[in-house]
């Protein structure tokens, strides 16, 4: 059903519960997989424009992305990574369309009301911006955001 899923991961304690969640939806449907992390400090949303140099945090989101990627390859998944900088909402919705993904699998927070308002706004711009269907996941109630 799905040939390639796309898994945003944020570099926190919430990226397990995605990975383990489409570790069992890849295997079922034989998709591959696409990592990304989107950096969204100051030099990741203006390394392009300023042809800046990546930044420490992005060589140390680069390894950690590229460390589950080349995990998930040794459970015999086929698996891509990519980092990219800017809105991170943007960033997603457009990846699924340039990599050519028919699902984004996502963990949320879970926050409710005001909470969801000020930290929800990934996961909700992401669903709001692509046509490919989101999956999204909750993640641990006391899980650590990044």
């Amino acid at each position: 059903m799905y040939r390639r899923i796309l898994v945003p991961l944020e570099h926190s304690s919430y990226d397990r519960v995605i990975i383990d969640h489409v570790r069992q939806l890849a295997s079922l449907c034989g998709s591959s997989i696409v990592l990304i992390h989107v950096a969204d400090g100051w030099a990741a949303r203006n390394q392009q424009s300023l042809k800046l140099r990546e930044s420490e945090e992005m060589r140390v989101d680069r390894d950690y992305i590229e460390g589950l990627c080349a995990q998930l390859r040794g459970e015999g998944f086929e698996t891509e990574s990519l980092l990219a900088g800017g809105d991170p909402a943007s960033e997603i919705a457009s990846a699924a369309d340039r990599e050519q993904c028919d699902l984004i699998a996502m963990a949320t927070h879970g926050h409710k009301g005001l909470q969801d308002l000020l930290y929800g706004t990934t996961a909700n711009g992401v669903r709001h911006r692509t046509m490919v269907p989101v999956l999204m996941v909750r993640g641990p109630v006391g899980g650590r955001p990044r």
